[in-house]
């Protein structure tokens, strides 16, 4: 009798432990968040001022980084108990003109509230008392576009210390394509570039781009010398969603959106 009252117990005793598992298995961690970067898609409450979306970013233990259509917002984050708890927020301090101009301070009455968080799947959800948003992981949400069949925008000037923007490089908006059959195709922001290139993974070997010959403005012709000088022998190509940046080795860079 004593046997069988000990073999009882001891059942008991493992199925506990294996509820127990199983329950502390489907519970996400904080863990489950690291370098992953979220995108809202629902908002239930107060809508994000300017149409957002909110962009969450888990780049590093404990940290987390935000923007909601303006300004970028850094803080520390404690994600335990279920809780996003985060410190002092440090934000850009960029003009948010327009509709856009609440999106910081939503953003930041958001996290200052200490929201929620559920993680299903690809799905995370902050909730306040107010406020439900559901944000979808960027990989879902908006898959890395590919090389090849890309038309890639230039909008960005990378240097060794600095990433640079200008009227200029807006305007002249110098664009590139690589076709699957390797042809090079686009415009160096006043002239049109014609070449060939070898892509093998993120290596890019671009061959000798021709261009045509037309006169351009002083800055625009600056802007055509540093994309020319980028695209120019072997080069890193890396993907994110619809952003990408083209490298040399020295550190020349440029920041391209998928069109």
């Amino acid at each position: 009798m004593r046997l069988r009252r000990l073999a009882g117990f001891a059942l008991l005793a493992a199925a506990f432990l294996t509820a127990c598992s199983a329950e502390s298995a489907s519970t996400p961690s904080g863990a489950d968040l690291q370098g992953r970067t979220f995108i809202s898609t629902e908002v239930e409450g107060t809508p994000i001022p300017g149409g957002g979306p909110l962009t969450v970013e888990f780049a590093q233990p404990d940290r987390i980084s935000m923007t909601a259509g303006c300004n970028r917002g850094n803080s520390t984050v404690d994600l335990s108990d279920g809780k996003m708890v985060t410190g002092p927020i440090a934000t850009t301090m960029m003009a948010c003109v327009g509709d856009t101009a609440g999106a910081d301070e939503w953003m930041t009455s958001l996290f200052e509230a200490g929201p929620a968080w559920t993680l299903t799947g690809e799905t995370l959800t902050l909730t306040t008392g107010d406020t439900a948003v559901t944000l979808v992981d960027k990989k879902v949400a908006t898959p890395d576009r590919p090389i090849t069949g890309t038309t890639w925008v230039v909008d960005q000037l990378i240097g060794p210390t600095a990433v640079t923007t200008s009227v200029a490089l807006e305007t002249a908006a110098p664009n590139l394509l690589i076709g699957e059959d390797g042809s090079v195709t686009g415009s160096a922001g006043c002239n049109r570039i014609t070449g060939t290139a070898q892509v093998a993974g993120d290596k890019v070997t671009f061959g000798p781009l021709a261009t045509t010959r037309m006169a351009c403005e002083p800055e625009v012709a600056e802007v055509e010398r540093a994309v020319l000088n980028v695209l120019n022998g072997e080069t890193t190509f890396t993907v994110d969603a619809d952003r990408a940046r083209v490298m040399q080795a020295d550190g020349d860079g440029l920041g391209l959106r998928a069109r």
